[in-house]
């Protein structure tokens, strides 16, 4: 599905990802994991075209998107959620929902029901703006403005920052459903590892810009959490 080969990234003279290696197989849900500051937006950027890689390579379904505009690549049917949100305040949820339609491949016009049926709050506020609601539900809409244009490999960069619990466990759900019921493919950026242990099936831990350590969730073992995920 998703597979990244020696990328390198700078900004300006600081060498930020070394050689970093990457593989999302179709139907996965990889955890991509490190402490603060070791790349792993970096990685999701570079992936979207939204920061330049110096060097390597980054295939989805085969073919080498490095080259193609960040809408191309959400065309080819990756689906983006960015770290903060990032939705549109001043617009209602539907125009901010239509906003991401513009990447639908098919050109359909109407707004799925699947993500009214994930997110049945969203259906109740599609004349409310963005900026109103709050961050957990904001974080529903970013999901869901990301689900519109019916992506087969969803990325999300910390879906539960700043969440109240209780929506923290509701957007577990829609990933374990979309995964593993609807087969989408998954790569997310989380700091919670009881959360990443809950959803993703995959992990890969960044240290210093480079990938350190990937497998199964089940070989995150304790020595690898102390060595590179405790503060």
């Amino acid at each position: 599905m998703l597979v990244a080969e020696k990328l390198n990234q700078f900004y300006g003279g600081s060498h930020i990802l070394w050689d970093f290696d990457l593989e999302v197989p179709s139907g996965a849900c990889v955890c991509l994991m490190g402490r603060n500051g070791v790349g792993k937006t970096t990685v999701l950027k570079t992936i979207m075209g939204m920061l330049p890689a110096r060097s390597g390579s980054v295939t989805f379904d085969g073919v080498d998107v490095l080259g193609r505009s960040i809408e191309a690549r959400a065309r080819a049917g990756i689906g983006y959620v960015p770290q903060g949100r990032d939705i549109f305040g001043q617009l209602t949820v539907e125009e901010n929902l239509r906003v991401g339609q513009a990447a639908k491949r098919d050109g359909g016009e109407k707004i799925p029901e699947s993500v009214f049926t994930l997110f049945p709050v969203l259906a109740e506020m599609l004349s409310r703006r963005g900026g109103d609601l709050s961050g957990g539900q904001q974080q529903q809409l970013a999901i869901a403005r990301a689900l519109v244009s019916e992506p087969s490999l969803l990325i999300l960069d910390e879906p539960t920052e700043g969440i109240q619990p209780n929506v923290v466990k509701q957007i577990g759900d829609v990933i374990l459903e979309l995964n593993r019921v609807s087969g989408l493919t998954v790569l997310l950026v989380e700091q919670k590892l009881t959360f990443a242990r809950r959803v993703a099936d995959r992990f890969c831990i960044m240290d210093r810009g480079r990938a350190v350590a990937q497998g199964q969730m089940p070989e995150l073992t304790d020595e690898l959490v102390r060595r590179y995920l405790t503060v």
